[in-house]
């Protein structure tokens, strides 16, 4: 649950302001439980049958053609969305460990960091399932909270900062605006467990008196009081200490203690790489299965070594031709996140359950699928000014 996305908080807040900022965060932690339950609850809701896939619950509530329509590219979009983000984390990450932990070295392009970074998911990419990468997964866990927990730890033992500024970042109010925008992304982005819970929940074993959804709630519950334990101090001590100075990346803004900051990134790498699988193994299964019933290209490993490698190398090329980790996170973010997260559930709860209209939860569900759709409409397009923006002053030589 805890994404790198937590990582561009302190920045988000520095482009929504305090009172606003907050706001955001604490709302975005209420809906996308409320609808992160329901999805964790529609898993076993018809007797005798699972639903495994977010596109099978898409097509048990709008049928199977329109259903498939309205969820796969979303979720498609997520996933191979989170894929290229984190390939840009990666590499920033492996660049500010190298210049922290080798200061008077040659500076090596970002460009070569993000296809090291890539180059070991060649590798993890082969492995054959969510079981298969339970270990990296594990690992990828308690690298996230550990690399916050020093995040914010760092921030505030720098303490505030003499010249801080905690006005808004753009200096018209078009910019101002836009930013609001993109990082109202940024926050969406962090929240992003919704896109492969039921494929995690697939692999829990279920029977009629011990439901797979009792021990999934808890485990849900777990994550979230770890999410809060970890978003609202990075947000908070972050934008404290540093105000409208903060990067995109708060490890990033950080250097000292410099032993401290390296390993912060270090951990972020290694969750990066657990995270990256967790998000594409959809994809893998996606891919493999249009090739073999489609296509009828033969199962096996030289099906799974040519697909999953293309996959990787492709998200690599899109990393290192946008390596804009603010940007591309506050476009995702509203873009992909915000139907998946935010209103794709409450429209299947509504047509699934049918609340009687004006109940608590009909009211729940719309007002919810409201800010998704907002969210979904403006979030991009402050995202992609940015990613312009960034463009204009990037080098690949840096």
């Amino acid at each position: 649950m805890v994404g790198a996305g937590v990582l561009s908080l302190p920045f988000a807040m520095s482009e929504l302001g305090w009172g606003p900022g907050v706001a955001v965060l604490v709302v975005s932690w209420i809906v996308t439980l409320y609808t992160l339950w329901q999805m964790v609850e529609m898993h076993e809701m018809v007797p005798g049958k699972r639903f495994d896939r977010y596109h099978e619950l898409g097509q048990h509530a709008f049928g199977d053609k329109l259903g498939l329509w309205i969820v796969v590219p979303q979720q498609l979009v997520v996933e191979v969305g989170v894929d290229i983000v984190y390939m840009v984390t990666g590499g920033k990450s492996l660049k500010k460990f190298h210049e922290l932990v080798c200061p008077g070295c040659t500076p090596i392009r970002q460009t070569y960091f993000i296809i090291i970074f890539g180059s070991s998911h060649l590798v993890l990419s082969q492995l054959p399932n969510f079981n298969s990468i339970s270990g990296v997964s594990l690992a990828a866990a308690v690298m996230s909270l550990s690399y916050s927990t020093i995040a914010w730890g760092a921030s505030a033992d720098r303490g505030k900062q003499a010249d801080v500024e905690y006005g808004y970042r753009a200096s018209s109010t078009a910019g101002t605006v836009f930013n609001f925008l993109s990082a109202l992304g940024n926050v969406a982005f962090a929240y992003a467990g919704h896109n492969v819970v039921l494929e995690i929940q697939a692999t829990m074993p279920s029977t009629p008196e011990k439901p797979s959804k009792k021990p999934m709630w808890k485990g849900v519950i777990v994550a979230y009081v770890v999410v809060a334990l970890c978003y609202f101090p990075v947000a908070l001590v972050g934008y404290w200490a540093f105000g409208n100075g903060v990067k995109d990346n708060i490890l990033i803004t950080l250097d000292k203690p410099r032993w401290l900051i390296a390993m912060a990134n270090m951990f972020v790498v290694v969750h990066v790489i657990g995270s990256y699988q967790i998000y594409a193994m959809p994809v893998f299964d996606m891919m493999e299965t249009v090739l073999v019933k489609k296509l009828h290209f033969p199962p096996g490993l030289t099906l799974r070594l040519i697909a999953r490698t293309v996959y990787v190398a492709f998200t690599m090329f899109i990393a290192i031709t946008f390596p804009f980790f603010g940007g591309l996170l506050g476009f995702f973010g509203g873009f992909a996140f915000a139907p998946t997260t935010y209103f794709l559930p409450c429209t299947f709860w509504l047509a699934i359950y049918k609340p009687r209209r004006f109940s608590f939860s009909w009211i729940a569900n719309w007002i919810c699928i409201i800010l998704g759709i907002m969210l979904m409409i403006l979030s991009p397009i402050g995202g992609l000014r940015q990613i312009i923006l960034e463009a204009q002053d990037y080098s690949f030589y840096s």
